[in-house]
């Protein structure tokens, strides 16, 4: 399995970006897949997980960022509208294969290369 992140860039405070996230190869639809984000100096945190069911966020994003996924085209997005400076960080989409939600990086089997989102104040 292969992910590849693509849609970071800069923005300014309040502004959005979309993230995708595709995937190569293994089972998708009943897999999990998550975002996470690592910021300078900082550990890797949870941002949003889907699987075929449901969603989950950090509290941190909730009512801000939208996670979903399009599993005909083997692609999860991670939609961040209203943008903070405090959001500027790698961001990395994961699957886990056991296909339930969970916020711990260790449970996550495949990791993209990441995406560099930075939000200017």
């Amino acid at each position: 399995v292969q992910l590849q992140a693509f849609g970071g860039g800069l923005v300014q405070a309040g502004g959005f970006l979309r993230l995708s996230c595709a995937a190569s190869r293994g089972t998708f639809s009943s897999a999990a897949m998550g975002w996470f984000r690592q910021a300078p100096g900082k550990e890797r945190e949870f941002v949003a997980a889907v699987t075929w069911a449901r969603t989950y966020y950090a509290d941190s994003v909730k009512g801000r960022f939208t996670i979903s996924r399009d599993n005909a085209k083997n692609t999860v997005y991670l939609q961040m509208n209203s943008l903070k400076p405090e959001d500027t960080a790698l961001y990395y989409c994961a699957r886990r294969s056991y296909g339930t939600i969970s916020t711990l990086a260790a449970e996550y089997d495949y990791w993209g290369q990441g995406t560099l989102v930075t939000v200017s104040s």
